[in-house]
């Protein structure tokens, strides 16, 4: 590592390598510098292989943040339409506020709110009998989230990243775009009782996306700096083997070292070609709106990130998909995500990338069909049904799973809880729901808690 000596820069390099525990993300690098041995396998985010050969090797999760409508976007009721204003479990029936028609070859009714996402029914399952345990925002999130109502519990992506790691060191394996904080806040991607090197990384400033991102210009006094600090560090954490902190937080710094080498690349668009700029709807130089969210998602799944949420939070007149006061806030709404996600879908398949990527679109809960006030212009919370679809990653596309009843109140059949969801995307990676477990507080935990169990029917 010093200057002017090369056998002493080789012989510290073996050095750190042969003493540290979780050092292989900056060491990868300057090993390969000196053309000698592989980054100590122990590393924590290494990448692991599945229980068994995984469908999907990573996970885009388009998270609607506030609670979509289910009858007013991919569960049509004929019936609610027919019986609007009808008296029902003390509420006045609401029909849906826009037309439902067939949008591809795949007979799944979709409404008018999304025509670009309906031209993809071909390649998507939509789940009309989604369930969560709590009707209120927090709750109801940290369910979708973390599998549990009552408690906060280490993130989905926390755990999928637990599992399997990240096939590149040099990027977060759990990253979030999102730029406001959604109901939640940080719960949504925070590793809770998981080692820290497993929490997301929020980018919420698309123009400043990760800070102190670009390296400094002195590059090889700063790699002889951090390497120095990392000798100390890892001579530090010797002595400490079980404070799991402190590991994560070595690992931390290398991961943020390696981002100054990957991220400013991964976050460049400026070589995206015109065609595809159209195709998710955003204006060349322009970092606003899903849009950007959506060809970012797709870049960060070429770099190989693991487990990328996009957060639609809205703008600052709309806050998200929270519409008590009016359903026609739906429409701007709906009019933000509805092509990037199209074009989502669009270039994950033109590359090849769909088949070996499960996408997501979820909210944490639906609205209610009908209200107590018969004059009322918005809907509810409703979280004993309401929709979910999935994409790619060994999901059948085009068609529905489940039902709900004439008017959308309650599941008619075959109950797909949040638990259930979160066993086939796990199961869709190669990891078993089950098995997938990190002992805390004198117990096994999983991301399914004690539940959960695999929808078979909606794979390929």
């Amino acid at each position: 590592m010093f200057a002017g000596n090369r056998l002493n820069r080789r012989h510290f390099i073996k050095s750190l390598a042969g003493s540290s525990l979780l050092l292989p993300g900056m060491m990868h690098e300057l090993l390969a510098q000196e053309n000698i041995s592989q980054p100590d396998p122990s590393n924590p985010l290494a990448p692991r292989k599945p229980m068994y050969p995984a469908k999907a090797k990573r996970v885009i999760f388009l998270y609607m943040s506030g609670g979509a409508s289910h009858v007013d976007t991919f569960d049509y009721k004929p019936k609610l339409i027919r019986d609007t204003g009808k008296a029902y479990k003390g509420d006045y029936l609401s029909a849906p506020r826009w037309d439902f028609q067939r949008y591809s070859k795949a007979d799944t009714m979709v409404s008018s709110l999304f025509p670009h996402v309906g031209s993809m029914m071909e390649e998507i399952c939509v789940i009309n009998s989604m369930r969560n345990d709590f009707p209120n925002h927090v709750q109801a999130v940290m369910g979708l989230h973390g599998g549990s109502v009552l408690q906060q519990r280490p993130s989905m992506g926390s755990w999928v990243t637990y599992g399997l790691g990240t096939e590149n060191q040099n990027l977060p394996a759990f990253m979030v775009l999102a730029p406001e904080m959604p109901y939640g806040g940080s719960l949504v991607w925070d590793s809770n009782f998981l080692p820290a090197c497993y929490q997301g990384v929020h980018v919420d400033d698309p123009k400043n996306p990760i800070p102190d991102m670009h390296p400094t210009d002195m590059r090889e006094v700063q790699d002889k700096e951090l390497g120095l600090i990392n000798y100390f560090n890892t001579k530090h954490e010797s002595t400490r083997e079980s404070d799991r902190m402190l590991a994560a937080r070595i690992k931390s710094y290398e991961t943020a070292h390696g981002m100054q080498v990957q991220a400013p690349e991964a976050f460049d668009l400026t070589k995206e070609s015109d065609a595809t700029l159209k195709m998710y709807g955003l204006e060349r130089g322009s970092t606003k709106g899903f849009a950007w969210q959506c060809l970012m998602a797709r870049r960060l799944a070429e770099r190989g990130v693991r487990f990328i949420e996009l957060i639609d939070i809205g703008s600052l007149q709309l806050v998200n998909w929270d519409a008590h006061a009016d359903m026609q806030t739906h429409v701007p709404l709906a009019r933000n995500v509805d092509q990037p996600i199209a074009a989502l879908l669009k270039d994950l398949k033109s590359r090849g990338m769909l088949d070996d990527t499960l996408v997501v679109w979820s909210t944490e809960f639906g609205r209610t069909p009908g209200d107590p006030n018969p004059q009322a212009k918005g809907r509810a919370h409703h979280s004993k049904c309401y929709s979910s679809w999935m994409a790619g990653g060994g999901i059948t596309g085009g068609i529905t799973y489940g039902s709900s009843d004439d008017y959308g109140y309650e599941i008619a059949e075959n109950q797909c809880h949040v638990h259930d969801m979160h066993a086939t995307m796990l199961h869709l990676l190669g990891i078993d729901h089950t098995k997938l477990t990190y002992k805390h507080a004198g117990r096994d935990y999983r991301l399914t808690d004690v539940s959960g169990r695999v929808i078979k029917d909606i794979l390929v």
